[in-house]
């Protein structure tokens, strides 16, 4: 079985059609359960931890939405999978730079993803705080040399991690990182392209 995480219920409204409205069944022939984590990496660890605790996965997907930096090359409405997860804000910020957990002695930011649920991939992020202006997007493009900005994946890949499980990132771009600009952003459509993608992969049988 396969466990697919989403933080909200608007990314998951298609697969949930699919499924009959239930959070577990077969979803293009292949048997998954889907959980709704909630906002956030302390959310989606526990949320995740539990599940892996109680239940036999042979992998976990992460679908959802994300933001993509200026320089990405990355625009609204692309569906792109995380390669790699990086926590971008925890840590410790000094008068001269910021200091990551590896850094500081005190465990892993970084992981190394397995399950690709798209041709296109690219580096993730994770923060605990959505960027919203341009100033913090450009310091964490620099820093992570990062891609994608979400708020859960990296939480999600060290569970699966510490589990030895397989896991993979899927999200549709909504938005571009940056000032805020609630008006622009493509929450649905975008949603929607990281289902659809998903689905395709799991027809294909992963």
């Amino acid at each position: 079985m396969l466990l697919i995480t989403v933080a909200t219920a608007v990314e998951a409204q298609l697969l949930r059609r699919h499924l009959g409205d239930t959070d577990r069944g077969l979803l293009a022939g292949q048997p998954v359960a889907l959980l709704e984590t909630g906002i956030g990496p302390v959310s989606a660890a526990s949320a995740v931890a539990l599940f892996l605790a109680r239940q036999d996965v042979s992998g976990v997907v992460v679908c959802g939405i994300g933001g993509a930096y200026p320089g990405s090359g990355f625009k609204p409405l692309d569906v792109v999978c995380a390669e790699s997860e990086t926590f971008g804000d925890i840590g410790v910020e000094t008068q001269e730079r910021f200091l990551d957990l590896e850094e500081l002695g005190f465990g892993q930011s970084a992981f190394t993803l397995d399950l690709f649920p798209t041709e296109r991939r690219a580096r993730f992020v994770t923060v605990a705080t959505c960027t919203g202006t341009d100033e913090r997007a450009r310091s964490l493009e620099e820093r992570t040399r990062g891609d994608i900005e979400s708020m859960e994946g990296a939480a999600v890949a060290q569970v699966a991690s510490a589990l030895g499980v397989l896991c993979g990132e899927v999200r549709g771009i909504s938005n571009m990182v940056g000032k805020r600009d609630r008006a622009s952003w493509r929450v649905e459509e975008a949603s929607e392209a990281a289902q659809r993608a998903l689905l395709a992969w799991l027809a294909a049988g992963f």
